[in-house]
């Protein structure tokens, strides 16, 4: 199989699809790798250094985009990308299509196979691709809101540990997945009053085990989540329902009620935010106020320490991409549940039932019956 990789385009988006050790793991396995120029350069990883591993590097992006079977990405294709789209392409990377219906559409009217990584669900339950941006997106939500408590950026001016003879900030975190958890683990760890919710008593029980007396938990409902980010100075949100648009839990009421100055970091805005108030935002311009609270709603946080992130996720991301290139897409999903879950379209139908649920015009055709 010949595989692609081009240059992220998405603002300050300097992550990669493949590194070169990736490359190294396709052309041992006997594929083929190409490479845009400079891809790399923004995690770290030179064209000599793609070029010694084995790959091709190519001038023009669309050179790319029209030759490979599989392009590998990290973030989803732009506006300007969907020209590229062509029937039989296999576009591997993040997709976040209840929040996109415009992506969406385009692929399906290209008929391109999209394996979004963060449907992808091993048998356990869990979601390996989405793991590793989600642990760093956790631990960067209580940094970023940390920073964004500063006065000069409007916020109440409270240093999330404070000082002896001074309140800690409260830090409320909606979901105890894998961002709540990793947002728990900074905020206690700098000293914070530390409250989360999660809807699964079982996760809350988790929890509880794990971090003790340092955080309190709660079944997150509306009154408990009303109650909780009223003295709240810096709330997460870190909801996710996978392949699905975000449940709308932090209302837009709730921000009178709050302490001016307070943050909100929605780690859920890829799939929508899970606050009403919640609209995208970029590392150029992360943040915006409303009703007295500062927003940080940034669609691609990881992207601001690509050397980690990068590394992280294609460590993960590079297996499935090798069993796909192995044996080819439909005898892939034919053997395995896992690779047939990441699938989100396929030859202009909808074969993920959490995205067809999202629209209330589209339909949900089982990937069985097409491969």
């Amino acid at each position: 199989m010949k595989i692609g990789c081009v240059k992220e385009i998405k603002n300050n988006e300097f992550r990669v699809g493949l590194t070169p050790d990736n490359v190294r793991s396709y052309i041992n396995a006997g594929h083929s790798v190409c490479i845009e120029k400079n891809a790399g350069i923004g995690s770290g990883f030179t064209d000599e250094e793609y070029t010694e591993a084995g790959a091709v590097i190519v001038d023009d992006p669309k050179e790319i985009w029209a030759s490979v079977d599989m392009m590998v990405k990290v973030k989803e294709p732009l506006e300007q990308e969907y020209p590229l789209f062509r029937e039989g392409l296999i576009l591997y990377t993040y997709f976040h299509l209840a929040a996109d219906r415009e992506q969406m559409d385009a692929l399906l009217k290209g008929k391109v196979t999209s394996v979004a990584y963060e449907t992808l669900q091993e048998k356990d339950g869990s979601l390996p691709l989405l793991a590793p941006m989600s642990q760093i997106a956790g631990r960067l939500s209580i940094q970023e809101g940390a920073k964004y408590l500063e006065k000069r950026f409007g916020g109440e001016g409270i240093l999330l540990a404070g000082v002896p003879g001074t309140p800690k900030a409260n830090v409320v975190v909606l979901g105890g997945g894998t961002v709540g958890t990793n947002a728990c683990k900074i905020a206690v760890g700098m000293g914070a009053n530390v409250t989360v919710l999660d809807i699964s008593l079982k996760r809350l029980e988790e929890l509880d085990n794990m971090f003790g007396s340092r955080i309190q938990t709660l079944v997150s409902t509306d009154s408990n989540i009303e109650k909780s980010v009223r003295d709240a100075d810096l709330v997460i949100g870190a909801v996710l329902i996978p392949g699905a648009s975000t449940p709308k839990v932090f209302k837009k009421k709730y921000l009178k009620e709050m302490k001016p100055g307070a943050v909100f970091v929605d780690v859920a805005v890829d799939q929508g935010g899970c606050g009403e108030t919640t609209h995208v935002t970029t590392h150029d311009d992360p943040i915006y106020i409303e009703d007295g609270i500062v927003h940080y709603c940034v669609g691609n946080m990881p992207g601001a320490f690509p050397r980690t992130s990068t590394i992280a996720l294609t460590s993960a991301t590079l297996r499935y991409g090798l069993e796909i290139a192995d044996k080819g897409l439909e005898k892939a999903c034919a053997e395995s549940s896992v690779i047939a879950s990441a699938i989100n379209t396929y030859k202009g139908k909808i074969t993920y039932k959490n995205l067809a649920d999202s629209f209330s015009d589209t339909e949900y055709t089982d990937l069985c019956d097409l491969i």
